[in-house]
């Protein structure tokens, strides 16, 4: 009887394939187990997938499919089973998940070994487009309106819409809200809306900081270094009032007009007008850093350039006193207790609010013991 040394090989693999298969559920077990505990949290990270995305140096797409795969297999045993025996491999049961209920998931396994990956993907991208297709909407008024209350620090803003423009304006909304982080102290259900806020805010932004007609779309907010001393709010002109910490990050890429009064206040100069760091600074900045600097972010998205050493307090705006942060983490530094400490070689150190030094990634086997207890000094923001 002749035996191929292939066969040998081939068996290898095979079992191989299914301890990874085996491997790979115990892993969406695991997340599933970190996203019910929220264990990602306090870490740096807006969410889980971003968490895992850092942590394990995977694409943000994957991580939120490894995501809704582990929580959609807490309800589908069969599909577990067939991943477990190697049966189905994980890309098609991260596919399959998609779409398989609890009825249907047996005869999805038995069309699922036949095909391919891709005819998996397609059927279930084909099946949200359906969903997507049964949306209706009328015609109906519109108008947009809001005002200013409890003594300047809130706004309301109310909307009537027809539903087609307002399904465009939530679908704006939540696409951008996926991409707001949770800032610490915002968990729960309804930090949803919070996040759908700020998401609002970013679409108005980005639409202002196109506007060719820079002096008409700029927000003004009036200031001084001894109204931030004192912690009172700051006047935002047409309305409103800003708190000391949102003015310090505004500080780090706003314009700042200088005005000098005299006792009276009487304003006796316009001092120069300090912008952002110019186009050149800026390309070296992005060369030189790639994306946000917190240790496995690196994101592209929503960027602006950190004084380490606060411009509002004196820091130069150098490129060795500058980092690229997304609009996340510059939040934990200016307003959730979060510094930044540039060594001298060039690399950023970040300190949580505890004062212990944020690690990312698994930490190396001789710094394990230590783990927790590496405590920095207090980083000055002036």
């Amino acid at each position: 009887m002749h035996v191929d040394a292939n066969d040998d090989v081939i068996e290898r693999l095979d079992g191989e394939h299914a301890r990874m298969c085996e491997a790979q559920l115990s892993m969406f077990r695991s997340i599933g187990e970190l996203d019910r505990a929220e264990g990602w949290r306090e870490s740096g990270a807006r969410d889980l997938a971003h968490w895992l995305s850092m942590r394990y140096g995977i694409s943000n797409w994957k991580a939120r499919r490894w995501i809704d795969a582990a929580r959609a297999l807490e309800r589908l045993p069969r599909i577990v089973d067939a991943l477990r025996a190697g049966e189905l491999g994980s890309d098609k049961v991260v596919e399959l998940t998609r779409i398989a209920t609890p009825d249907s998931e047996a005869d999805l396994i038995r069309w699922a070994r036949r095909v391919s990956g891709a005819a998996i993907r397609r059927r279930a991208e084909r099946a949200e487009r359906r969903a997507l297709e049964e949306v209706r909407s009328v015609e109906e008024s519109r108008s947009c309106s809001w005002f200013f209350y409890d003594d300047g620090k809130r706004m309301s803003l109310t909307a009537d819409l027809p539903a087609a423009q307002g399904a465009v304006l939530a679908r704006s909304i939540e696409r951008g809200a996926e991409r707001i982080p949770v800032m610490p102290g915002e968990e729960g259900e309804w930090s949803v809306d919070a996040r759908r806020a700020d998401a609002l805010v970013a679409l108005a932004a980005a639409r202002l900081a196109r506007d060719p007609d820079t002096d008409r779309s700029t927000v003004v907010v009036h200031t001084s270094p001894e109204t931030l001393a004192s912690g009172e709010g700051s006047e935002i002109e047409g309305g409103g009032i800003a708190h000391p910490s949102t003015v310090h990050r505004l500080l780090c890429t706003g314009r700042v007009q200088v005005v000098v009064e005299d006792r009276a206040g009487n304003v006796t100069r316009l001092g120069r007008l300090h912008r952002d760091p110019p186009a050149w600074m800026v390309r070296q900045l992005r060369h030189r850093d790639g994306g946000c600097r917190f240790p496995g972010c690196g994101s592209r998205a929503f960027v602006n350039a950190h004084h380490v050493r606060w411009w509002s307090r004196g820091g130069r705006t150098d490129l060795d006193n500058l980092v690229l942060l997304c609009s996340f983490h510059h939040r934990l530094v200016h307003e959730y207790g979060w510094s930044i400490r540039r060594e001298p070689d060039g690399e950023v150190t970040w300190v949580r609010p505890d004062g212990t030094r944020h690690r990312g990634g698994p930490a190396p086997p001789e710094a394990r013991e230590t783990e927790g207890v590496d405590r920095l000094q207090p980083v000055p923001v002036g």
